[in-house]
């Protein structure tokens, strides 16, 4: 009976057994860095932001300078300029993808648009925030909430692209053929069979779409700036949550430096929210 090469005697056994722990420890040891990091981000958002927490934060608007107040004026304008700017970049997030997956198999822009598609979602999002600027808000000489929101919906677009063509692609090949030997249209296949076998997917893509523009600073310095006022007009400089917070955290004022600190807790606990929801979502399905 031949002898088991699994022991210690042998040297090739003896080097992979070795080179398997020291990288099982390195794996450990970088999961560890990294869930302490994360651990201490939170504990310290939940200590100083915690306690600010308050019924006051969603019903009275920012305050001036020492005085107390809310941040309804903000979350407000966040809302609304996130939620228009979802309604804006999702269907052409959706529309491109289907065509990258349904349409571009053949020929030169698929693979050039999957490309640029890839540096938009890595570019920094000031730069989104200086183009909106230049074309626009330069343009009509004043800040607004229509600019901030193009600017996020200019965010959502590359994530929801790279995640409808991703799951679109994992439709099997089979349930198209299927429904084409059945002499069905390419455009009813693609909305009755593809979009639902995918739309878990297609509907994770858009909560992390939003999860990511929730707290952009950048961009709305550009393009919405801030309001001292509750104000919902969008042809106007709006209030929002990452801008204030910027400001209020750099501020010299107490009051401030608590809303900023609220503002901080209330954001990374919605995003937090949305990413639980989006993966379980995934994991369902």
């Amino acid at each position: 009976m031949a002898t088991s090469v699994l022991n210690m005697q042998n040297s090739i056994y003896r080097r992979r057994n070795l080179v398997n722990k020291v990288m099982l420890t390195l794996s450990m040891g970088a999961l560890v860095f990294g869930l302490f990091w994360l651990f201490w981000i939170i504990v310290t958002l939940l200590a100083k932001g915690g306690s600010a927490l308050s019924f006051t934060l969603f019903t009275e608007i920012t305050p001036p300078p020492g005085q107390a107040g809310g941040l309804m004026n903000a979350i407000a304008g966040s809302l609304l300029m996130a939620g228009v700017g979802t309604l804006i970049g999702t269907p052409v997030g959706i529309l491109a993808g289907t065509y990258l997956a349904e349409y571009g198999q053949r020929g030169w822009l698929a693979p050039a648009t999957r490309f640029l598609n890839d540096v938009l979602l890595s570019a920094p999002s000031i730069i989104i925030g200086l183009f909106i600027y230049a074309v626009y808000v330069a343009q009509v000489g004043h800040y607004s909430g229509w600019a901030g929101s193009v600017a996020l919906a200019i965010l959502v677009v590359p994530v929801v692209v790279r995640t409808t063509d991703n799951m679109l692609l994992l439709v099997p090949n089979g349930l198209r053929e299927a429904t084409a030997a059945l002499g069905c249209p390419k455009w009813r296949m693609v909305t009755m069979i593809c979009y639902r076998a995918a739309r878990s997917g297609i509907m994770t893509g858009v909560l992390l779409a939003i999860a990511r523009i929730a707290g952009e600073t950048a961009p709305l310095l550009f393009t919405a700036l801030s309001n001292q006022f509750m104000s919902l007009n969008m042809n106007a400089p709006m209030s929002n949550l990452p801008v204030v917070i910027y400001q209020y955290a750099a501020s010299p004022f107490k009051e401030w430096n608590n809303l900023a600190w609220a503002g901080a807790t209330l954001i990374t606990l919605v995003v937090l929210a949305i990413n639980i929801i989006a993966r379980n979502m995934f994991r369902k399905h």
